[in-house]
C-alpha cells in the first residue's frame, strides 16, 4: 500500500510516503508555517487530492490542535476518493495499558505501533524532539512511557533564564573535551554529556523495571531530530530509525483498512 503519513510535531511537521513498510520521500516543514500555500506539505496533500489514485490512504498524528484543525479541514473540504485515518487512542491498533489513553501523545501511539511491527515486543522507543518521550511496548501492549526535556529545550532554558549565558544552537554540540575553557564550551558539555547521561539514567530505569516484570531484554530505538547526538558508543545495543513515527502511522492506517473492510 502507498500511503502519505503526516506526524505534526511541536516544532516540525514530518511526512513522507510509505510503501510496503519503507519510507520514501521524506520531508519536512515548520509546524508554524503550515497554512502557507506553498509549503511542500499544501503542495503534497494537494497533489495526493489531484491524483487520488496514486494514494492509498493519508494517516497522520498531530499533538499541535491548531494545525490538527487545519489538516481536517483540508482533508475534508477536498474532494477526494483517498481515504485518511487520523490516529488517536480510540482508533489505535495496540492494546493500551494506561488509565488515561487520551493523554498519550498521538506521535508516541505511532511510534509503539511501528517498535512492534519492525521490531517485536517488548521495545523501548525513544523520541529525541522538542521532548524526549521514552515509550514501551510489550506483550501486553502500548505500556506508558517518560518524558524528559529535549535537547533544544535545555539550550534554550539556560539563555533565557540567565542574563549573561548565551543562545546556542542544538545542532552544533559537539564536544572534545570534559573541562571546558570558554562558556560557550562549559555550556556544550553541560548539555551533551549532561543530556547523555539523562537518556542513560532512564533507560536504565526502563530496563531494570522491564526485567522486574519478567520481560525479556526489549530491543531500544532511538529517532528524533536529536538521536544523532548520542556517543558512538551506543550503537552496539541501539537501533537508529527516524522514520518509525511515518512508518506505525501507515502501520495504523493499514489496520484501520482491515477492520473496515471485516465491519
Amino acid at each position: 500500500m502507498k500511503i502519505l503519513s503526516i506526524d505534526i510535531g511541536n516544532t516540525t511537521t514530518r511526512f513522507g510516503l510509505v510503501v510496503d513498510d519503507q519510507t520514501k520521500h521524506t520531508s519536512s516543514v515548520l509546524t508554524p508555517s503550515l497554512e502557507k500555500a506553498d509549503n511542500e506539505l499544501s503542495i503534497a496533500l494537494k497533489d495526493a487530492h489531484l491524483r487520488g489514485d496514486l494514494l492509498d490512504g493519508i494517516a497522520f498524528s498531530s499533538v499541535v490542535p491548531p494545525a490538527t484543525k487545519w489538516l481536517e479541514n483540508i482533508l475534508s473540504t477536498t474532494k477526494s476518493s483517498v481515504p485518511s485515518l487520523h490516529l488517536t487512542c480510540e482508533n489505535c491498533p495496540l492494546p493500551i495499558n494506561y488509565p488515561n489513553p487520551q493523554e498519550i501523545g498521538q506521535d508516541r501511539l505511532a511510534n509503539a505501533i511501528g517498535a512492534k511491527m519492525l521490531y517485536g515486543i517488548p521495545t523501548v522507543v525513544i523520541d529525541m524532539g522538542t521532548t524526549v518521550n521514552f515509550d514501551i511496548v510489550t506483550k501486553d501492549g502500548y505500556e506508558g512511557g517518560i518524558i524528559a526535556p529535549g535537547l533544544g529545550v535545555i539550550t534554550r532554558y539556560l539563555h533565557e533564564q540567565t542574563a549573561l549565558l548565551p543562545q546556542l544552537n542544538p545542532q552544533d554540540l559537539i564536544v572534545s573535551t570534559g573541562i571546558g575553557k570558554t562558556t560557550v564550551e562549559a555550556m556544550k558539555i553541560g548539555c551533551v554529556v549532561g543530556f547523555e547521561g539523562m537518556i542513560q539514567s532512564l533507560l536504565d530505569c526502563v530496563r531494570a523495571e522491564l526485567n522486574q516484570l519478567g520481560h525479556s531484554e526489549p530491543t531500544i530505538i532511538a529517532t528524533g531530530g536529536s538521536a544523532g547526538i548520542l556517543p558512538q558508543k551506543w550503537l552496539k545495543y541501539i537501533e537508529f530509525n527516524p522514520d518509525i513515527t511515518l512508518q506505525g502511522l501507515a502501520a495504523a492506517f493499514v489496520e484501520y483498512k482491515k477492520d473496515c473492510s471485516s465491519s
